[in-house]
């Protein structure tokens, strides 16, 4: 009796629930939300500096400051505003630029979603590029090269996408469980690969367009097409974009082999000593990752661009890096971070074209972004009420779990 009543207590939960929160009583994920929110608008603010520095009015101005100092202000803050507000027309100022904005935010979801996936098991995908590019090459292939009935024609270049992304982030799985390879130079080495791949395949006969020399492919059939809303770019692959994330949340948060990703990706040493198989876990979200990828290039191919070039990816796998750090690895948050993107994207165009202001701003403005999203410790140092967390350092380490 003494023996059955002398057990040791199972550990309480309770202690537990500080750790989510910070100083001030905000769990983490809102912490980590105020930390990206408060990046974007450093952000904006060091493009406006930029935005200054560059405008010729502003330099006239500047001339003869010590004479009429507002001119200058005045001069700069007319430069600043109307740039800004053409990225916000080009992005957001009625349905056309919006439908653009989800537009371009539609790959940069997926890829995002194949990079936070990868991350929250404890690896690096590096490799979104070459995986959207496989699974664009497969899925342009069966919708230019085959001729099927609608729907199905559709639904059979879709899978071939994922097949393809699949094939690729699989290859990095099975050598890093395998071989223990490690999986940023795998792959890394793998996009160059890829892109090569396009390069040569658009020379040959199965991919090149009869009666053209340079590297494009047939138009993708009509029936292989995502359908369009209205008159816009915006198509069916934007809503396939969302469903993903449902799926990449599912996964990792109520099912089983979700939580073995996240327990492996929060410690290795740890999951194998309880008797979960690392290497299953690495190649599994490789896969999946991939998957995600290449559906991302089934998106550009069969419903933004239709032909196939070999800059059907442009720089979407990079940039869906950044939109996985911003996003936090975590579904809901590379949505946002895609949608942030896109709209960056399709504004930066309108600004361009209104102001005259470069479109390599709106790049800048990401690369600030995820430079402060980065180093969160300066952005507290910036805007002091800021509570604390523990920092993407260590989230990556974690697998984002932190």
């Amino acid at each position: 009796m003494s023996n059955d009543t002398v057990t040791e207590p199972a550990p309480a939960p309770a202690p537990e629930a500080p750790a989510k929160k910070q100083r001030g009583g905000l769990p983490s994920w809102a912490v980590q939300g105020l930390v990206s929110l408060s990046a974007i608008v450093l952000a904006l603010v060091v493009g406006a500096i930029l935005i200054i520095v560059g405008d010729d009015q502003v330099k006239t101005a500047m001339g003869y400051f010590g004479a009429a100092p507002m001119d200058t202000i005045s001069a700069a803050a007319t430069a600043v505003g109307e740039a800004y507000k053409a990225l916000a027309v080009g992005a957001l100022g009625g349905l056309d630029p919006i439908a653009e904005s989800l537009t371009q935010a539609t790959p940069l979801i997926c890829g995002g979603l194949a990079v936070s996936l990868a991350f929250r098991t404890g690896l690096f995908n590096i490799g979104a590029q070459g995986q959207l590019i496989v699974g664009a090459i497969l899925a342009g292939y069966v919708g230019f090269a085959w001729h099927l009935p609608p729907v199905l024609h559709l639904v059979l270049a879709v899978i071939a996408g994922l097949i393809g992304g699949a094939i690729w982030g699989g290859i990095v799985g099975v050598l890093k469980a395998r071989t223990g390879a490690h999986e940023v130079i795998v792959t890394i080495m793998l996009n160059y690969v890829a892109i090569y791949l396009l390069q040569w395949l658009l020379t040959t006969t199965a991919f090149k367009r009869p009666g053209r020399e340079d590297p494009i492919s047939p138009v993708v059939d009509a029936n292989a097409q995502f359908p369009q809303f209205g008159d816009t770019r915006l198509h069916l692959g934007f809503i396939l974009a969302l469903l993903a994330a449902v799926f990449v949340w599912w996964l990792l948060n109520r099912s089983t082999v979700g939580f073995e990703l996240r327990a492996v990706g929060a410690n290795a040493d740890a999951s194998r000593t309880a008797g979960m198989s690392v290497g299953r876990a690495y190649t599994i979200a490789m896969v999946v990752a991939g998957a995600l990828a290449g559906l991302a290039g089934a998106q550009q191919v069969l419903g933004t661009d239709l032909p196939l070039t070999d800059g059907v990816a442009a720089s979407v796998g990079f940039d869906a890096i950044t939109v996985a750090l911003l996003g936090r690895g975590t579904p809901l948050g590379t949505v946002l971070a895609g949608l942030l993107f896109g709209a960056l994207n399709a504004g930066g165009l309108q600004m361009q074209l209104q102001t005259q202001t470069p479109l390599t701003l709106t790049t800048v403005l990401q690369a600030v972004i995820v430079l402060f999203v980065a180093a969160p410790a300066l952005v507290r140092s910036v805007v002091r009420f800021l509570p604390k967390e523990r920092g993407v350092g260590a989230v990556l380490a974690k697998g984002w779990n932190g």
